[in-house]
This record gives C-alpha cells, sequence and structure tokens, in this order.
C-alpha cells in the first residue's frame, strides 16, 4: 500500500477521531511536537524505521518520549508500529493538519522572499491572499532565498505565485526562446 493511502487513511480516521471527542486542538498541539522531534532528531526516525528492532523496543522509545501525551496519540504510534507502518508517521501528521486546517479555513503558505519579511508584509499577504483564497486565515512560513534575486514566491497547496524576479526573467527567456524558433 503506498505512503499517500496510508497517511490519508489513518490521518482521516485521527481526525475523525478528535471531531468526536472535541479534542482536535489537543491532538494538533501533540502532533506537532511529535512532528517536530522526528524533524529534529534523524536517530530517533531511523531507530523506528528500522526493520530488525523488535516493535516492543519502539514502543518503549515512544512511551518514554510521548508519556504525558492524551491515550489517541500514544495508541496511533503504537498501532502504526504493530503494523510496521512507522515511516508514514510523517505523512499522516502532515494529513491530520491538512484536514484540521481545511475545517477552521486556514490554509498554509510557503513564501520566498530574498530577505525576512517583517510582521506588517506578513499581514498584508495575508490578508490579500485570505480574500483570494476564501479562507479565514493564511498561515505564511517565511523562507529566505537569495536565487529569487527580489520579490515574492508563494506555494500554497498545489498553487504557485511567483513573482519573483528570477521567475519574471524565466519567463522572458521562454518568449524569446519560442519566438526564435
Amino acid at each position: 500500500m503506498s505512503l499517500d493511502i496510508v497517511a490519508k487513511r489513518y490521518g482521516v480516521a485521527l481526525f475523525q477521531l478528535g471531531q468526536e471527542k472535541s479534542m482536535l486542538d489537543e491532538l494538533e498541539k501533540e502532533l506537532q511536537v511529535v512532528r517536530e522531534v522526528l524533524n529534529q532528531d534523524e536517530k530517533i526516525f531511523t531507530f523506528l524505521t528500522h526493520p530488525q528492532i523488535h516493535a516492543d523496543k519502539k514502543k518503549e522509545l515512544l512511551e518514554k518520549a510521548f508519556q504525558d501525551f492524551s491515550k489517541e496519540v500514544k495508541n496511533t504510534l503504537f498501532l502504526l508500529v504493530d503494523r510496521r507502518r512507522e515511516a508514514a508517521i510523517p505523512a499522516i501528521i502532515d494529513y491530520f493538519f491538512k484536514l484540521n486546517n481545511e475545517a477552521r479555513g486556514i490554509a498554509e503558505a510557503d513564501v520566498y522572499s530574498v530577505r525576512e519579511l517583517n510582521e506588517d508584509e506578513k499581514q498584508t499577504l495575508q490578508n490579500v491572499f485570505a480574500k483570494k483564497l476564501d479562507v479565514n486565515t493564511l498561515r505564511i512560513h517565511n523562507i529566505v532565498d537569495p536565487s529569487i534575486l527580489g520579490g515574492l514566491k508563494m506555494k500554497i497547496g498545489n498553487r504557485i505565485y511567483d513573482g519573483s524576479v528570477s521567475g519574471k526573467l524565466e519567463r522572458i527567456e521562454r518568449k524569446l526562446v519560442s519566438a526564435n524558433k
């Protein structure tokens, strides 16, 4: 079974469980911590996905690392270990966040700029694109990328809004090349 299918199944199940028990906020906070732990320490993820390490050892590590977490999150992680789906944990968390954000009318945006955006610039982008996308809130993650030369490049879901200087130069180059053919 593909990683996307697994992520979708478990992400939907966890989201529905959170809705039924009115604990979506708690699950979101806990899953954010799980995501950060797995992203920050590559050794933990390697340990969890190693096929020769027994499931009991993996569960023991998860229990110690997330001992104060809800039983819903811990039981989901334990179930993934039992079913040898540890590699899907990050994708499941991402899918849960996607569903949770959709339910709240929140969109996530990666904004690439040559320098760190100040709060006023972020707020302006949030206001303009929240209206354009018909969402309540737009969460902006600013990524500094000097290769864009100037302007902004924004990725929201599958959409890319490219107002960068490098993007404009590429479009001009394509027009010139196609005109010379």
